[in-house]
């Protein structure tokens, strides 16, 4: 396959090794204003934005997912094999399962449960542990610390069906935090091409309550989540 990839315009060179990857467009172009400096936009094919500036010293780039498993694995396919990135840093949002989680609430993705047969279609035989980059997990939680900010860490649910009306009582019974939709496919594809992945997310929503951010706070709120993702650059 030659450069650019199908869904990726950007040349080679003009991502960083390490990418945060929110899953909403204008959420990656919020990030790379407000964080980063000399920023430079390299890819908007489908609408789906990507920037590559500096945080510091440390150059980084930020670009979008879309929703769900199949497009996060479509664009940190084509990073990890096509431009050279080593690291992918998810940072989104999630529904709390755990009862002890509130709304703002940050969960780093030690391993990320899902209801999708993905690893499956690689023709792997037996079940597929999708977990994350030890060496990333271990960096954001230094970094929260030394930020001063609360972290839980531990298993996440990644499913497919958004508006599913599931009842997440076993998945707590399982010890399992949250719910989102991404985090479990961006594992499988680091681990098949043998790079680094986290997901850090904040607390959005809490299905067993119905409380919930809106849009503009969730864009609001990404503060601390995107300052302990940057700590790993």
């Amino acid at each position: 396959m030659k450069i650019p990839t199908p869904h990726i315009e950007a040349g080679m060179g003009e991502f960083a090794e390490t990418v945060l990857m929110p899953g909403d467009p204008q959420r990656a172009r919020f990030i790379a204003d407000s964080f980063l400096k000399n920023v430079t936009l390299v890819t908007q094919v489908r609408g789906i934005l990507g920037y590559t500036g500096y945080f510091g010293e440390h150059r980084v780039s930020v670009m979008a997912s879309g929703m769900g498993i199949p497009s996060i694995c479509i664009y940190a396919h084509e990073l990890f094999n096509f431009y050279g990135v080593k690291n992918i840093i998810r940072i989104g949002s999630a529904g709390a399962i755990n009862s002890d989680l509130k709304l703002l609430d940050i969960v780093v993705g030690l391993g990320a449960c899902t209801d999708v047969d993905y690893s499956k279609l690689w023709g792997v035989e037996g079940v597929f542990a999708p977990i994350a980059s030890f060496e990333l997990l271990a960096g954001a939680v230094k970094a929260a610390e030394n930020l001063q900010i609360s972290v839980k860490v531990g298993n996440i649910l990644s499913s497919d069906l958004f508006y599913s009306g599931a009842d997440f009582k076993k998945w707590r019974g399982m010890g399992v935090l949250a719910v989102e939709m991404e985090a479990a496919g961006l594992y499988y594809v680091a681990a098949k091409a043998q790079k680094n992945a986290l997901c850090i997310c904040t607390i959005s929503d809490i299905p067993a309550t119905g409380e919930a951010l809106s849009a503009k706070e969730r864009q609001k709120n990404l503060k601390s989540m995107v300052e302990i993702a940057l700590c790993l650059v």
